[in-house]
């Protein structure tokens, strides 16, 4: 009986052992599972975390772009309303010189029509005179300033 009993228990144990090698089995590849699921899970967090990190470079950089078309754009504007604004100063400010000489050049044209006709030498000399004074004020309201220069040396920056 005892190769009867060795037998059965040779059966009993052969059959145990696969199963006890299925549980081992199945308990590493639920181990092996479970890691993968964190490297999985911490990939996917990585890549969410790099994810969100470009969204938040991309919406930066758009409105660095954006603002940087408006700067151009107000400085396109700016240049070009600039140039008008010259031209137009261009043009009415000679204009603004040459309305303002007009008395004095009615002026000249008395005192000439009075040259020819006067006797009196004196009188012609006093209004052309006034008449100098009238102009000479007129060019120091324009900022113009006469230079001393006789005797002094030329210099350009000065007598410019």
């Amino acid at each position: 009986m005892s190769a009867d009993h060795d037998k059965k228990e040779n059966r009993h144990s052969n059959v145990e052992q696969p199963e006890i090698m299925d549980d081992l089995q199945q308990a590493d590849d639920q181990e092996i599972s479970e890691e993968a699921n964190a490297e999985l899970n911490a990939e996917l967090t990585e890549v969410e975390v790099l994810q969100k990190k470009y969204d938040a470079t991309a919406a930066a950089l758009e409105k660095e772009k954006n603002e940087y078309l408006f700067l151009m754009a107000e400085f396109d504007n700016y240049r070009k309303r600039t140039m008008r604004e010259k031209a137009d100063l261009i043009k009415t400010g000679g204009e603004g010189a040459l309305k303002n000489l007009l008395p004095i050049i009615d002026d000249f044209e008395r005192a000439l029509q009075n040259v020819r006709a006067a006797e009196d030498v004196e009188a012609v000399k006093e209004g052309v005179d006034l008449i100098f004074g009238k102009f000479m004020g007129y060019l120091s309201q324009q900022g113009v300033k006469p230079i001393e220069a006789i005797g002094k040396p030329f210099d350009t920056e000065e007598f410019e």
